[in-house]
């Protein structure tokens, strides 16, 4: 039976040449952009939770603020800043905290190697920071130690960029560079990464120091921020509550005054651009969806017409004993073998322009969020799917009119 419906099929791509061309035409243009959309939506949705994940994952910035609300007869106005035993304090009344970071951070911090002089933004941090901030070693280096911060070494671990530009002809690991015109050995570089989310420019640009290095050589006293990251995502509000009512009986503030602190919350942020990215998403299947649909109802179009010209054979096959469903099947087998025939072509070309966009070096940010498309499996499964249906829906209400002919009024059709 298939092999007969493999038959008609092909001698109906013979004898219509130009209809079968232009139906298989459309329906791979309608995949092809489907797969397309999808795709670099796919590749969008990557970048941007790349691009937020490259400053940090799910943790908190917290930041001194400035109260609100007036508190057990304090004034508003007051201004809270935050000091690094303050951390001490959070994991030892917030054991949902998992992991904690000072952070002093000092902007124009001049560094000079050899000839090459340049200023940039300098933090002083803790071992941890790296697994906070996803700021990982490149191999021959290491990031930040327990020991040098335990004797206030003078290390310093530099982003990829800058690291680059002041030591553009040899690796910057074991190398001297002058801090303020303080000397400090260069025991790592960054990793790469793509980041979109930051404060005070990219890590890339940044040289990160031990935090007690940093207090002693310029006096701080106060922190410019602490990071903290939960155990558990799912337990961020509480955390985050948490977080102001240990710090708010310390500094004497209102636990509910939102002003007295300023937190970054990196989880919040992150959930909120994956539901922009499924948004983006889900709008541009439904643009190629629709693309998909038309090609869909001119194949419907298209199969009538099959149906009218060949009533004179359905009468034949009707008179010698051809049952309505297999009338029905001739048809919708017809209809989805054209739909899957130029939707498998409209898929491998989608694919191929995939790949070879992909393969674009993204030198820019720009670029990372363009030339970034990705064919999934459910992207090319869903596909499938709707192509199957279309070929169903397009072949069943022809091939249900055509299993109603009368044999005898079909035998006499012209």
């Amino acid at each position: 039976m298939w092999k007969n419906l493999l038959q008609d099929f092909v001698g109906d791509l013979k004898t219509q040449k130009t209809r079968a061309f232009l139906t298989i035409f459309a329906v791979g243009w309608g995949t092809l952009s489907i797969v397309l959309l999808l795709s670099f939506g796919e590749g969008l949705k990557h970048a941007i939770l790349n691009g937020q994940l490259g400053a940090g994952e799910q943790i908190f910035i917290i930041y001194g603020g400035t109260t609100t609300r007036p508190y057990q007869g304090l004034p508003t106005g007051r201004y809270n800043p935050l000091h690094e035993e303050d951390l001490k304090l959070l994991k030892d009344n917030i054991p949902e905290i998992d992991l904690v970071s000072p952070s002093y951070g000092k902007w124009g911090a001049v560094l000079r190697a050899g000839s090459i002089q340049t200023t940039t933004m300098m933090e002083g941090v803790d071992p941890s920071f790296s697994i906070l901030r996803n700021m990982y070693p490149a191999a021959g280096g290491r990031f930040l130690n327990a020991q040098d911060v335990l004797q206030r070494r003078r290390v310093a671990f530099l982003g990829d960029s800058i690291a680059k530009r002041l030591f553009p002809d040899t690796s910057a690991v074991g190398q001297t560079l002058f801090v303020d015109g303080v000397p400090f050995t260069v025991v790592g570089t960054m990793v790469p990464k793509f980041q979109t989310s930051m404060n005070n420019g990219p890590d890339a640009d940044r040289i990160i120091i031990p935090s007690s290095t940093m207090a002693a050589l310029y006096g701080r006293t106060t922190v410019s921020s602490l990071i903290v990251r939960p155990r558990d995502a799912t337990q961020a509000e509480y955390v985050k509550r948490r977080i102001y009512e240990v710090l708010g009986a310390r500094y004497q503030f209102d636990p509910d005054d939102e002003g007295a602190l300023g937190i970054w919350d990196f989880i919040e942020n992150l959930r909120m651009s994956r539901l922009i990215a499924v948004g983006i998403q889900i709008f541009l299947g439904v643009v190629g969806a629709l693309t998909l649909t038309v090609a869909g109802i001119g194949l419907a179009n298209v199969m009538y017409v099959v149906v009218r010209e060949r009533t004179r054979e359905i009468g034949i096959k009707r008179a010698l004993g051809a049952r309505r469903k297999h009338i029905v099947t001739q048809f919708v087998a017809e209809a989805t073998l054209l739909a899957m025939t130029g939707g498998l072509i409209g898929l491998g070309l989608a694919a191929t322009l995939v790949v070879a966009v992909a393969s674009i070096p993204d030198a820019n940010t720009a670029m990372t969020f363009i030339a970034n498309p990705q064919l999934s499996w459910w992207i090319g499964l869903g596909t499938v799917g709707i192509l199957t249906a279309i070929g169903i829906f397009a072949g069943v209400l022809p091939a249900r009119r055509a299993a109603t002919v009368d044999p005898v009024e079909a035998l006499r059709y012209e």
